[in-house]
């Protein structure tokens, strides 16, 4: 019987998941498919109700349900307290729910793939507060890297999230443009300058120091005017697929057992994006 998986999310026309994890199955002879469900608020729980009667072997949680979705668990993972989110969704021996967050992983496994380890003990920036900044700095500190400070438009978000990050620390944005050249690692985690922004850069980048690993997690547009602006200062840069993929790719392995292709996959999705851009 052909099994099959889902991600959930409100909107949902625009993931690239279900595409990738199609691949990943027929790449690997896996007979299963993968489908979008579009999943408003209100309805969250008649929809888990409902991949679970139809048979659904797991799903993945994309905005606004990531947080949402923690009562209708049996289970949540450590990643999960700590973030308070869940992307990915999955089955016990007993049948019970269990949630996790890929996102911190995903990022941690996109960084060193594109920059090695040599950056590991440098200290590090993130600029926004939200649910992927505490995603990227959980997985960060699990994995051993540097001081974390965090910076923000609304200073209290950066402080309250500092404060639940042992040895972390904040900074107001005009400081952290000040101060940029301390970072040797940056990372972009909000909206600022996706595709359909009227918005330009989070800060300032032209303190940057040359050589500075500078991620933003942003895909489309696949280079942000930060992540420009940064590179035109001599740093070393990094989009956000990378992060989509690698935690697209602990989610597939939960659930198969199976570490998928991952490298193969970014070049993939890099050229799609392209070629969107391109049609324009």
């Amino acid at each position: 019987m052909k099994k099959w998986f889902a991600v959930i999310g409100d909107p949902i026309e625009q993931s690239m998941s279900p595409g990738m994890h199609d691949f990943w199955f027929q790449e690997n002879g896996i007979d299963a498919s993968y489908i979008p469900i579009h999943a408003k608020k209100d309805d969250l729980q008649s929809v888990i109700l409902s991949l679970q009667l139809l048979g659904c072997r797991g799903w993945n949680v994309t905005v606004p349900h990531k947080s949402d979705i923690l009562p209708y668990l049996g289970h949540i993972d450590k990643s999960a307290a700590i973030m308070e989110a869940v992307n990915t969704v999955e089955y016990d021996e007993a049948g019970s729910l269990i949630g996790s967050n890929t996102d911190g992983t995903g990022f941690v496994r996109a960084l060193e793939e594109k920059f090695g380890l040599e950056h590991k003990q440098d200290e590090i920036l993130i600029i926004g507060a939200g649910g992927a900044a505490k995603g990227i700095a959980f997985g960060l500190r699990e994995s051993g890297y540097g001081a974390i400070t965090f910076t923000n438009r609304t200073m209290k978000h950066a402080e309250v999230l500092s404060a639940r990050l042992p040895n972390s620390s904040c900074l107001a944005n005009h400081e952290a443009e000040q101060q940029l050249a301390r970072f040797g690692i940056i990372i972009q985690t909000t909206s600022v300058g996706m595709a359909f922004s009227s918005e330009g850069m989070p800060l300032d980048p032209s303190n940057v120091s040359p050589g500075a690993a500078t991620i933003d997690i942003i895909y489309n547009p696949l280079e942000t005017k930060f992540l420009t602006a940064a590179r035109n200062k001599g740093a070393r840069t990094a989009n956000g697929i990378g992060m989509f993929v690698h935690q697209g790719a602990s989610a597939f392995e939960k659930w198969t057992g199976i570490r998928p292709n991952t490298v193969g996959m970014m070049e993939q999705l890099t050229q799609k994006l392209e070629d969107h851009h391109d049609n324009k």
